[in-house]
């Protein structure tokens, strides 16, 4: 067998553990691909010959090629940061599927893709190879160039955010979760009586001038009125999963890791009593969010 088929065979065993390194560290299945590709380039250019542990020389590789395309994407978001407009990217970069997009997403978990998003780069990559992929700290070190004990700092810096702490009490948070939780399905069921059966009759529904649409109002009250129009939303309701919102359980929406909206609630005797709607990505930037349960 000549070297360079030897070469393929081998890269394409380790293509779908590379490929969830990149999707997990960038958020994104199109530019997962980009750095998969930009790892298998980097392979043909080297001797393979001396390279020692093939799947860890690719894992090390693929992960430093996100780290740059991490810090490359901080830079441009700083540099659109004067524009009083600026909005978190939303659009689909050219040739990603939003199909493919939602389903990797829903594999990994939104809320772990937002609040991996909101790590620095380091942390972020610390975090994703120790505690997803079991990577040594001191095979994480050089890549972000820091000793393996600063690296071990990193992870545990990214875990602290990833999980959380909440001050709700574990049987209240459970509660939360199957009401957020039957909501959820409800919604994406088109299912009206399913959705006023987890609300108190009285629920009062505010929604923030940026996650409006023009025309429907700001407030709305009583069950059953929010129900009818909020069964609109059926479709991206797909795209919404339960997490953890400044200690309780709330609602996000997020596209390749960008936080788009996030939906809080306050219960009164196991019912959804009221409901915030945010989209202002000022509001969005200083909520406190992670996942409901451990990363497995």
């Amino acid at each position: 067998m000549d070297e360079e088929k030897w070469l393929t065979e081998q890269f394409e065993q380790n293509r779908g553990r590379l490929r969830a390194v990149a999707y997990r560290m960038l958020g994104s299945a199109s530019e997962a691909e980009d750095a998969v590709q930009e790892a298998w380039l980097r392979l043909t250019r080297s001797p393979a010959g001396n390279i020692e542990n093939l799947g860890g020389w690719l894992t090390t590789v693929t992960a430093r090629v996100c780290l740059d395309m991490l810090r490359s994407r901080k830079s441009r978001r700083e540099e659109t940061m004067d524009s009083p407009a600026a909005e978190p990217v939303t659009s689909q970069a050219a040739g990603s599927n939003p199909e493919q997009e939602a389903l990797l997403a829903d594999s990994v978990g939104v809320a772990l893709l937002v609040v991996l998003n909101r790590l620095t780069p380091p942390e972020r990559l610390a975090f994703v190879l120790h505690d997803l992929f079991a990577v040594p700290f001191e095979e994480i070190a050089p890549i972000v160039g820091r000793s393996a004990t600063a690296a071990r700092q990193l992870a545990s810096r990214a875990r602290r955010r990833v999980q959380g702490a909440s001050p709700v009490a574990g049987a209240e948070l459970a509660g939360q979760r199957k009401v957020v939780s039957d909501l959820l399905a409800a919604l994406r069921a088109g299912d009206i009586e399913g959705i006023v059966a987890t609300l108190d009759p009285d629920v009062v529904v505010r929604v923030d001038g940026a996650a409006a649409s023009p025309g429907p109002p700001r407030e709305i009250r009583g069950a059953l009125n929010w129900a009818q129009g909020a069964v609109a939303f059926r479709a991206v309701a797909r795209f919404v999963q339960p997490a953890l919102v400044n200690g309780s359980v709330g609602l996000v929406w997020a596209s390749r890791g960008h936080l788009l909206r996030v939906v809080t609630f306050t219960m009164k005797r196991g019912k959804i009593a009221n409901v915030e709607i945010i989209g202002d990505p000022a509001r969005l930037r200083e909520l406190d969010l992670a996942v409901l349960e451990n990363i497995r």
